[in-house]
Order: structure tokens, then sequence, then C-alpha cells
């Protein structure tokens, strides 16, 4: 596998091997040695899939406390994946990294526990997929305002469909530093 080190430090852009012929292809979407190499924790505790359509835009969620690290990729379709470090005392606080995830480029992005999550579609439709390294915490969950102007992702999407709790999620540094995890150095 190929793992690719992006703008934020601690998150990862993984290209697995795939192998392929004309009857299609095999590939290891996870394997805990190998994986753990590349700094990414051998123990998932949940899997999730979720279906969406074009324009439909999921984020930024986070959990804090009982934070989730999340190794995500796409089945079908495509979508543009973004991890924000949302870690007070950061150096990369506030700061962004997106990668296109598709069915067809076969790409994982490792979104670390204690960073903000959220993707967009841009194919007709995705089935997204994705490991946990903790359970959903309903009381624990936080959403950033996925267009924050300070934050600055630059969505392939102009007005997406969104849920009532990220269309009322706030900025940022609206939050106050209780509800955002502390960066650990």
């Amino acid at each position: 596998m190929n793992v690719i080190e992006t703008d934020l430090p601690e998150v990862l852009l993984i290209e697995p091997k795939v192998f392929g012929d004309e009857r299609g292809f095999f590939m290891e979407t996870w394997h805990g040695p190998r994986y753990a190499e590349a700094g990414i924790p051998d123990h998932f505790v949940q899997d999730n899939l979720s279906s969406s359509q074009r324009g439909v835009l999921r984020g930024l969620h986070f959990q804090n406390p009982q934070p989730q690290g999340k190794l995500v990729c796409v089945l079908q379709g495509e979508v543009f994946d973004v991890a924000v470090d949302i870690r007070v005392g950061s150096p990369n606080f506030g700061k962004w990294t997106g990668a296109f995830l598709s069915a067809e480029n076969k790409r994982q992005l490792w979104v670390p526990p204690n960073f903000a999550h959220g993707f967009a579609v841009t194919g007709e439709n995705a089935l997204f997929s994705y490991k946990c390294t903790d359970y959903y915490a309903p009381a624990s969950e936080g959403t950033v305002l996925w267009n924050d102007p300070e934050i600055g992702i630059q969505w392939p999407v102009q007005e997406p469909t969104l849920s009532e709790k990220d269309r009322a999620a706030r900025p940022l540094s609206e939050m106050p530093e209780s509800a955002l995890p502390r960066y650990a150095g």
C-alpha cells in the first residue's frame, strides 16, 4: 500500500494495492499490522455505511469526549472528504485537508481522533464506508459549520443538501474551548 502524508501530518491518504484482471479486482481494505506500521490504530470497534445523493454534505462532525478515529472509503460513487484539526493548542488548529475518494480510485483517508470530519457527494450517489476506533456517542457529538469562513474549505459543491444539525452548526471560533479536544503535543 502507498501511504501519502497530507497537509495535516496526522491525516493520511492510503492507496491500497489493487490486484485486477478481466474478472474484476481484489484489495485489502484493512490489515492490522500493516496499517499500524503506517500509524493507524489496529483496533476498530464499529463499522458504518451511509448512502447519499449528489450534493449531500455531511459534517463537519466530531466527538469530545470519546473521540473517534475514522478510516473512510467509498464503495460506490465519489466524494470530497475533509478533515479539520480542531484541537485547542495545535499548531494546525483550524486547518483542513481534503481528498477525492471514489470507488474508482479506491483511496482511503485516515481521520485521527479529535479531528472534525465531513464529506460532500460529487458523484450521482455515494456509498460511504468507515471504520471507527470508538463507538458513536450522541452525548459527545459536536458539529462545526461546514462553510466556516475562517477554515475556508474549498468544497466542490455550492449549495449542498444539509441536515438540520449541520445547517445549525456554529463556526469553530464560536465554540467554547471546553467543547473541543485539546492538543497533546
